[in-house]
């Protein structure tokens, strides 16, 4: 039996929630889908796109807050975000005072990598020729 399977979110901690989605939403033209208060007394924005979205989690500040898993900033490598226009996607990486690294071409495609403030790394990749 085959299954169909798509992404819908990935989570993860951020320092500024709301300051991530401005600059994701400046970079990919994603919009904020929904924010609020989240587990343990946190903060989430979902910032996205109608198909998927990232849920960029902020713990309380209070030290002995539950779940410290979860207060981890930037635990994961990076994120993928596919473009069909690798060089305008670079024009608005350094637009937003971001430095772009790590190009790279492989079959089918071209990549470059930017870190945001919180130092998580995003691979900008296009598989157009």
């Amino acid at each position: 039996m085959s299954t169909s399977v798509q992404l819908e979110h990935i989570n993860f901690t951020v320092s500024d929630p709301d300051a991530s989605a401005v600059l994701l939403g400046t970079l990919f033209d994603w919009r904020v889908r929904w924010s609020g208060a989240a587990k343990d007394d946190g903060y989430t924005v979902h910032v996205g796109s109608e198909a998927s979205y990232l849920a960029l989690y902020r713990p309380p500040s209070s030290p002995g807050a539950p779940n410290a898993a979860c207060r981890h900033v930037n635990g994961l490598n990076h994120v993928a975000v596919v473009v069909d226009d690798l060089d305008a996607m670079e024009a608005r990486v350094v637009a937003a005072g971001l430095v772009p690294f790590g190009h790279g071409g492989y079959e089918p495609g071209r990549r470059f990598y930017m870190l945001d403030h919180d130092g998580i790394e995003f691979e900008i990749v296009s598989y157009t020729s």
